[in-house]
This record gives structure tokens, C-alpha cells and sequence, in this order.
């Protein structure tokens, strides 16, 4: 029996295919819930859960994540034989360190991404090296991930490049273009500099009055809590995926410092401004994606960005074609 993690929506649609083919070909599965995004969880996810752990609150929200799953006997039933992790959440690496203890293989899903950078992003630089330090198998979204795993020493044997999982969710999208710029900004490092961003963004919105720039915000707080600022912004609730996943298909451009859009957009042949001192998606910049390090240079970049021809289709994803999780069980159906 192989145990799915998941705790946040970005990790569940990640997982999403690997469940649907295990279900095609009646693999046994279990789904664990870490429960951070309980808010934003597609509804259908909730019929697949089998356990769920509760966070408990504590003064620091990652100790809290760490000694709210390590010790969960629950979990560890005798017919778990195997553990799959997607990313780099500290609840990714919590889960892979308690399996790694009690001896359990550990498979990482989107493994060997890296900025070598443990500040940004934080804390998901050191999550990810450290499961690639536990994990048994490796499922590479790129050949650059794979090189990356290889020079951490990883054993070439047990690393596998199959395309993101995230895509297999697009294949067959129709995509379009209209006069959208779509926002999303929620990251730990962005949050003591959130209102230098939305400044920017607002500044932006009444220079190109064009253009209608839709901001879809993240619940946390410490975004939340600065909205005003955006006055000239169409600021909504979160979206459900699918409905998302429709807008980032048919917008003009994307300002995000998110790591999954940079991999969906690519996927559409959208471009993104990336609000991030670096990324570990190296692969899509200067054609799908640009990085911004500083909210004061966002304006310039927009100017250049925004003016670009659509993305020639002699360029193609490099992040996958679609069909990553049939790819993976082919791997792992019969250990």
C-alpha cells in the first residue's frame, strides 16, 4: 500500500493524476490530508481522503507543522509499504522524515528543484534537499532537475524525469487571449514586503486601464491585511482550480510568485512576471517566465514584458507533455 500526501492545494492537484491512474488500475493507495489549505481544497478531494491530521497551533507555525505529524501512530499502519511526497512543504518534509524513521520507502514527487538559495524560498529550499537526502525514488520534472539531484550525489539509478504531474490536469484546455493580467502573490518571503508590491501592482492597474488586472487573494493574513492598497485592482476570492486554471489559459500575462503557474502558464503559452529574488523553474525564464527581484523594478519589466509577441509555438513546455503519472506507475506498479 502506498500512502499520497497532500496538505495544500498546489500539492493535492499534483497528486490528483497519480490518484486517478492508481484508481484505473486498482493499485492500492491511501490519501493523508495535512490539512493546511483546508479552505481552498477542492470538494472532490474530500472523497479520496483516508486520514486527516490536524495541525495544532503553536508560536511558530512550522515547529507546529513538524511535531503535529511526526508523531501520528495512526499514520503508520502495517500496510503502509511506501510514502509519495510532493515538493517541498514543511509538511512534505515532515511526513518523509517520520516514514524514513520508521524505515518506509520514500518516493518524491517534483523532485530536484533547487535555487542552492535557503532563504528563497524559504523554508522550501531546505524541505526539498533534505527529502532528496530520504527519498528512495526521485520523479524529475526536468533534465535540469535530474542534473541537479546528480550533483547532490543522488544515485543516478533511482532518479526517473517524467514532466510535471500538475499538466497532466491541462491536456485538451482550449487557450485564448484576452485583457487579463492575472495576480497571485502569497509567499513567505514577499509577506515584510507585500505593500511594496501591491504598490506597484496598483501603480501598474491606472497606467494600463486597457488592461484589467484580476487578483484572486490568497486567505492568508498577512496578504489579506493590505488589500486596501488596491483600489484600481479587481481583488476576488480565491478561485476554484478549474475555474483558475480557465483564466490563466485565456489571460494576457500573469504577475505571480508562485512556482506551480510558472509551470501551468508555460503549459499555455502564457508569460509570467515572477515576484521572486529567484526561481528553481530556470527552465521557462526568458520565454515564459521573467524574474522581478525587487517590486520597484516590476514597472519597467511589465512595459517590456506586456509588448512581446505571443510565444512562438515552435517553443514547447519544458516542464512536461501531460502525461507524467502514467509515466511514474509504470515505474512503481510493481515494487
Amino acid at each position: 500500500m502506498i500512502l499520497l500526501v497532500f496538505g495544500t492545494r498546489p500539492e493535492y492537484i499534483k497528486i490528483k493524476p497519480l490518484i486517478e491512474v492508481f484508481k484505473k488500475n486498482d493499485h492500492p493507495f491511501k490519501v493523508l490530508f495535512t490539512g493546511q489549505h483546508t479552505s481552498l481544497i477542492p470538494s472532490e478531494a474530500l472523497e479520496y481522503i483516508d486520514l486527516k491530521v490536524n495541525i495544532k497551533n503553536g508560536t511558530n507555525r512550522l515547529d507546529s507543522i513538524v511535531s503535529s505529524l511526526m508523531d501520528r501512530s495512526n499514520i503508520w499502519t502495517q500496510d503502509v509499504h511506501q510514502v509519495l511526497v510532493q515538493g517541498d512543504t514543511t509538511s512534505a518534509f515532515s511526513l518523509a522524515l517520520a516514514a524514513f524513521h520508521r524505515k518506509i520507502p520514500v518516493f518524491h514527487l517534483e523532485a530536484g528543484l533547487r535555487t542552492y538559495d535557503m532563504n528563497n524560498p524559504y523554508p522550501e529550499e531546505f524541505n526539498r534537499q533534505a527529502i532528496s537526502k530520504i527519498a528512495s525514488l526521485h520523479f524529475c520534472p526536468t533534465k535540469t532537475s535530474e542534473k541537479n539531484l546528480c550533483r547532490d550525489n543522488v544515485n543516478v539509478e533511482k532518479i526517473f524525469v517524467t514532466g510535471n504531474t500538475v499538466l497532466d490536469n491541462l491536456v485538451d484546455k482550449e487557450t485564448k487571449e484576452n485583457n487579463k493580467i492575472i495576480i497571485t502573490l502569497h509567499r513567505r518571503e514577499n509577506h515584510n514586503i507585500i505593500i511594496p508590491w501591491f504598490e506597484n501592482i496598483e501603480k501598474l492597474a491606472k497606467k494600463y486601464q486597457d488592461l484589467d488586472f484580476v487578483f484572486p487573494m490568497h486567505p492568508n493574513p498577512n496578504v489579506q491585511k493590505h488589500k486596501n492598497i488596491l483600489k484600481s485592482v479587481k481583488v476576488v476570492e480565491p478561485l476554484e482550480y478549474n475555474e483558475f486554471i480557465n483564466e490563466v489559459a485565456n489571460c494576457r500575462a500573469i504577475i505571480s510568485d508562485s512556482g506551480g503557474i510558472q509551470e501551468e502558464a508555460s503549459f499555455f503559452k502564457k508569460r509570467v512576471i515572477v515576484c521572486r529574488k529567484n526561481t528553481e523553474r530556470v527552465e521557462g525564464l526568458g520565454i515564459f517566465s521573467f524574474l522581478c527581484k525587487e517590486p520597484d523594478d516590476l514597472e519597467t519589466l511589465f512595459d517590456r514584458v506586456v509588448e512581446l509577441p505571443k510565444i512562438s509555438e515552435c517553443f514547447t513546455c519544458p516542464f512536461g507533455d501531460g502525461h507524467a503519472a502514467e509515466k511514474i506507475y509504470e515505474i512503481i506498479k510493481d515494487l
